[in-house]
């Protein structure tokens, strides 16, 4: 998802590159028929840039995961959430 995010990020000239997007990532995790089952993850990113481009990344973050092969992938049987910040 990161790379993804970064990639259509870029493609509207917000630089991403050298460490300005980074993600933490984290997964719930349940017991289920004697083994564990990885149930929600929640992606929160931080991307150093300008405020002028919170109305494009809001539009990005929007739309890009379902551009995501991974989300895609995964989307029905985990519940994937994201979020981010915007650091100047």
């Amino acid at each position: 998802m990161l790379g993804t995010f970064g990639g259509a990020l870029e493609a509207r000239k917000i630089d991403a590159s050298d460490g300005r997007l980074t993600a933490h990532v984290r997964g719930e995790v349940e017991h289920e028929d004697g083994g564990l089952v990885i149930r929600r993850i929640h992606v929160d990113f931080t991307l150093r840039a300008s405020e002028v481009d919170r109305g494009t990344v809001d539009r990005v973050h929007g739309f890009f995961a379902q551009k995501c092969p991974v989300y895609r992938s995964v989307e029905k049987a985990i519940q994937i959430t994201s979020s981010y910040t915007l650091v100047p």
